[in-house]
């Protein structure tokens, strides 16, 4: 039998993806979420247990003007006052430029954690790759590992760089497990940021030697009800938001150095089960009123509101930005990136806020021209199988463009572009943002030097957002629909 005194008990609380959710939702008739139900939970929490830790898994930027307004530093400071014990980098961390992430982390009091982000030139990493965190006389490891996605956002930055393939992040946490995790290592945590099925990948890949025992993440948004056992390893997240929040409850033998029991349960934040805290009210309401005079003033009305459900299919939504984006250009067609639409739905009255968080990613428009056999390669690239497992990017399509496809046979049944089908010898001049431009040849599956060869691509507009206030500006009324651009044949 174990002996009682040696069994300890520990809280683990996660969040990931919380993107700049911090004001509070009606569902239902209840008012959910937002940062200070959210810190109220984990300071209850923190009082009635004797161990807990709150680790947060990549993702606390963007999303929220009250984040953008103050490129990031608001959301570090309402972070501060939230005390995460931990917390690892996501992809968005990196939005506002790599210089300016190490800044916000100078004004983190808390540690951030990451393991496979280097400087090219020495090979030095980063970021502390890992930490371990003493509490009842336990001893907790956590390894931050990222998506591979980060080279995207830091594609003009040549002095960083990442692991690119799971292979290598698996062997970066064996080679820290070696290193630093000795006798007093009670446990082993992986704080990731690379999505639910990598997550699984990895998972895999990890020598039972190594000591993991379990893998937090993030990226995917992806909503769990009981834990995911991958090599005998849990994998949990919670969702998006600050809606939910994760909870572990662990019981540890400190004598056979194991886990006796394991639970876990995503937990709804709402006003059943969290009450608010009164100082983050008053650290929001302060940034609030420094936004609201800006981004309170209505743009436009919409004819109704309107969806954007799911990133890997056509959209309500994606089909009106796609189309404002082709309206009065120099361009054919405007691919839009599917997940530069932040909101699953929005209208009909449209504020200053709500557009610049539906569309946050504010940037330059390329042009390019493509041949019609090089726009087919695009598109068969574009729903090869990862697509559908939001493993890749994806776009809205302007009108001028229909194409429909059968995953069964991986195969284009009919591409036409302005009702004239698709023909190899055909030039279409293409609009892209400008950090699907910086990606093209991962995410298009077609060499921009190849592309180039057709015409030099040139800067048409500096920022997308101008375009779409202009248009709101002077349109009322807009409605969109599915109207059969991309067609999915199972």
């Amino acid at each position: 039998m174990n002996d009682e005194n040696s069994i300890k008990k520990l809280t683990l609380l996660h969040s990931n993806d919380l993107h700049g959710d911090f004001l509070p939702k009606e569902a239902e008739g209840k008012e959910t979420g937002g940062l200070s139900r959210l810190s109220g939970y984990v300071n209850e929490i923190r009082h009635k247990r004797e161990n807990v830790i709150y680790a947060i898994a990549g993702d606390m930027f963007r999303g929220s003007v009250i984040d953008s307004e103050y490129q990031g530093l608001s959301t570090i400071d309402l972070m501060n006052n939230l005390r995460p014990d931990v917390a690892t980098i996501g992809n968005h961390e990196v939005d506002y430029g790599f210089a300016h992430l190490l800044f916000l982390e100078k004004c983190a009091k808390f540690p951030i954690v990451n393991a496979n982000l280097f400087i090219t030139m020495n090979n030095a990493r980063v970021f502390t790759p890992y930490i371990n965190i003493e509490v009842g006389g336990m001893r907790i490891m956590f390894i931050g590992i990222l998506t591979e996605e980060v080279l995207a956002s830091t594609k003009n930055e040549k002095i960083i760089g990442t692991f690119i393939d799971l292979e290598s992040a698996a062997k970066e946490v064996g080679i820290i497990c070696d290193n630093y995790r000795t006798v007093r290592t009670d446990m082993t945590v992986l704080l990731t940021h690379i999505g639910i099925d990598n997550d699984r990948k990895l998972a895999e890949m990890l020598d039972p030697d190594w000591g993991v025992d379990m893998i937090i993440g993030g990226h995917s948004h992806t909503f769990m009800d009981e834990p995911e056992y991958i090599n005998g390893i849990p994998i949990v997240q919670a969702g998006t938001g600050t809606g939910v929040v994760g909870q572990f409850d662990i019981q540890y033998d400190t004598e056979k150095k194991e886990i006796v029991d394991l639970k876990w349960k995503c937990v709804p934040i709402n006003e059943d089960t969290a009450p608010k805290d009164d100082i983050m009210d008053e650290l929001i309401d302060s940034y609030r009123t420094q936004t609201d005079s800006k981004y309170k003033r209505v743009v436009t009305r919409w004819a109704r509101k309107l969806t954007h459900p799911c990133r890997e299919q056509e959209t309500e939504m994606g089909n009106l930005y796609a189309d404002i984006m082709a309206w009065e250009a120099s361009y054919d067609v405007m691919l839009f990136g599917s997940g530069s639409i932040r909101k699953k739905e929005l209208g009909p009255v449209i504020e200053y806020q709500d557009m610049v968080e539906n569309t946050p990613f504010d940037g330059p428009l390329y042009l390019v021209e493509v041949t019609g056999a090089q726009l087919r390669r695009i598109f068969q690239h574009l729903f090869r199988d990862d697509a559908w497992v939001g493993e890749t990017e994806f776009y809205q399509i302007s009108s001028a463009l229909r194409v429909t496809y059968r995953k069964s046979t991986h195969t284009i049944e009919s591409f036409t572009f302005k009702g004239e089908n698709v023909v190899d010898d055909m030039r279409i001049k293409l609009g892209i943002q400008d950090y699907h431009y910086n990606n093209f040849d991962d995410f298009f599956g077609v060499p921009l030097e190849e592309v180039k060869t057709n015409m030099k691509p040139r800067v048409v507009a500096t920022s997308v957002n101008n375009i779409i206030e202009e248009y709101f500006a002077t349109n009322s009324g807009l409605d969109a629909k599915v109207d059969g651009r991309i067609t999915i044949l199972e």
